[in-house]
């Protein structure tokens, strides 16, 4: 190491790693239980607060890559880069919580940043802020291996310590010693998770040496899946060219999600053949050959899952989750496109090296797409409602069709606010639509608003005044279970403070008579039960089933009921 402590040499990257540190379990250990007990406790009854949970987001991941890059001698800048990687996770978190509804891809913008920080962890290993793309391919290689091998083991010795500690809870309560109301404590849990993963990794980082002959081995075991899955795609490509792409999206709705999982694992398992260098690729000429097959391969079928996408979108229009999904695409045609190049370039022996080379600009390149696509530069959710409201302008989405729905639960502020400025549009049938979608609580699953509209007209409201036959038409609009196979409705009870209703229903959704109550000057009927104007506890229905047809009517009652804090907390009897 020189003095500014950069690295040269890839054995030196290597070895630093694999020195024996004997206080690492422990350290991790007791690290990791202290951040489990921090996290439960800044989280514990937070709901949607989102400065307390980007806290523990930030004590999660900042700790985890702490004890992924720390080692001995070796400790302050792991902290500084596990600092940083906490800021931008928990940044993205309280963003994504203290936002709601407003972002529409806050959700994605959390997972690109997680996802950024986890490429840039065995950068950081390998030293590349100093070597920069000099860094060693077979740094990158080892610690990206290394890392997903000790996690999973982790995790598995996670696991092994959960089953083990009830059993021994379940042992203890066979003498009478509670333990098992410790092992349940929600606190106890977090710092026993933190404990338990610290000291796995901890210990299976101290045995790196061994770990890499593991990792060879298990490089090898998926080396061989190359040779049939190289067949497969060959067997498909040749199908494709017959047949014609079209058959694609005609046999699946989810041929973009397919696409892109074979081409991952095609990756995944060209690079299980390609090794690190040359010396330690095995399996003979069969399986080197295979892994060029599948390096090929990966630009065809990122080219077909662009094309499924692009179908999606000329139908649908955009919205958050394609866009989303056409940045993946972008990453992934990247990657086809670039090792197509390579192994048609170096046919004759350099693909191996062209590959290599590759795997490291473009795993920098991935990462700092995914950190700028995480940031709150481009608005998604702006976008597909731009694009949405112009397919509507223009025709190419009916009235009837066009999803009001996702403008106000997918798209975030702006759906929102376009939304709100449809209700009040020049055009009668788009402001009633829209006006509908406002009043609804949940969004539709599966159904337009036309749809849920049809559904609510098979209610006979002709017993109701036009004002309160609105006002249930609203609510049977959000529970379109309700009146789907048909149901009644009669008023009764009306006073200055609203309409008391009972709703019979053949749809098996509850017990017979649902109460509904409409208050005075309301757009909406609500489901609360309530009598005489008043909240009362949850109706619970009959003993026994109400005959559908039956007549209906308000009796007065006199009875009792039980009170706790002067609250109602039992239905009425005698």
């Amino acid at each position: 190491m020189n003095e500014e402590g950069a690295y040269e040499g890839g054995d030196t990257a290597r070895s630093r790693v694999e020195t024996d540190w004997p206080l690492r379990p422990w350290l991790f250990a007791g690290l990791l239980a202290l951040a489990g007990l921090a996290i439960h406790l800044i989280t514990d009854d937070a709901d949607e607060s989102g400065p307390r949970v980007a806290a523990a987001a930030f004590i999660a991941f900042a700790c985890g890559a702490f004890v992924l890059t720390a080692e001995r001698g070796r400790l302050l800048a792991p902290a500084i880069f596990s600092i940083v990687t906490g800021l931008v996770v928990g940044g993205l978190t309280w963003r994504a919580v203290g936002a709601g509804n407003d972002v529409a891809d806050s959700g994605y913008a959390v997972a690109a940043g997680v996802f950024a920080c986890l490429l840039a962890v065995p950068l950081f290993q390998a030293d590349f802020l100093h070597r920069r793309l000099r860094t060693d391919y077979k740094d990158i290689h080892y610690f990206v291996w290394t890392d997903a091998i000790t996690g999973a083991g982790a995790f598995a010795f996670l696991g092994l310590a959960w089953l083990l500690i009830w059993l021994v809870a379940s042992l203890l309560d066979l003498v009478g010693i509670p333990f098992r109301e410790l092992v349940q404590a929600d606190w106890f849990g977090w710092m026993f998770a933190g404990l338990t993963l610290g000291a796995g990794l901890g210990t299976l980082r101290n045995q790196l040496k061994i770990i890499g002959t593991l990792q060879s081995v298990v490089l090898l075991v998926l080396s061989i899946l190359a040779l049939p899955l190289a067949i497969a795609i060959a067997v498909f490509l040749g199908a494709v060219v017959v047949s014609g792409p079209s058959v694609l999206w005609n046999a699946t709705d989810s041929a973009t999600t397919v696409l892109l999982s074979i081409a991952i694992g095609a990756y995944v398992l060209a690079n299980a053949v390609l090794r690190d260098r040359n010396a330690d690729m095995v399996g003979g000429a069969v399986l080197k050959w295979s892994g060029y097959a599948l390096a090929l391969g990966i630009l065809p079928l990122t080219v077909f899952a662009a094309i499924s996408t692009g179908v999606r979108i000329d139908q649908h229009g955009l919205s958050p989750e394609r866009l989303w999904a056409l940045c993946s695409i972008i990453v992934a045609v990247a990657f086809g496109l670039a090792y197509f190049i390579d192994a048609v370039l170096g046919v004759r022996g350099s693909w191996r090296d062209r590959l290599r080379a590759s795997n490291l600009r473009l795993g920098l390149a991935t990462a700092l797409f995914a950190l700028f696509l995480a940031l709150p530069i481009l608005n998604f959710g702006s976008l597909s409602t731009k694009d949405q409201l112009a397919r509507l302008e223009t025709g190419a989405i009916s009235v009837e069709e066009f999803d009001f729905s996702a403008l106000r639960w997918d798209f975030g502020e702006p759906g929102r606010k376009a939304l709100a400025r449809l209700a009040k549009s020049g055009r009668p049938r788009v402001a009633e639509l829209a006006r509908m979608t406002l009043q609804l609580k949940t969004k539709p699953y599966r159904s337009t608003i036309p749809e849920r509209e049809a559904m609510a007209s098979n209610a006979d409201l002709s017993a109701l005044d036009d004002d309160t036959a609105q006002a249930v038409r609203a609510l049977l609009r959000d529970e379109v279970i309700l009146c789907r196979e048909g149901c009644r409705v009669e008023p009764l009870r009306a006073s200055p403070e609203g309409v008391l209703i009972a709703l019979m229903t053949k749809a098996e959704y509850g017990d017979n008579p649902h109460l509904l109550w409409v208050a005075a000057g309301s757009d909406k009927a609500e489901t609360q039960r309530v009598y005489d104007g008043k909240l009362i506890h949850e109706y619970e229905g009959l003993d026994g089933p109400v005959d559908y047809d039956g007549d209906i009517e308000l009796r007065p009652f006199e009875g009792q009921q039980i009170f706790v804090d002067g609250k109602p907390a039992s239905q009425p009897f005698k």
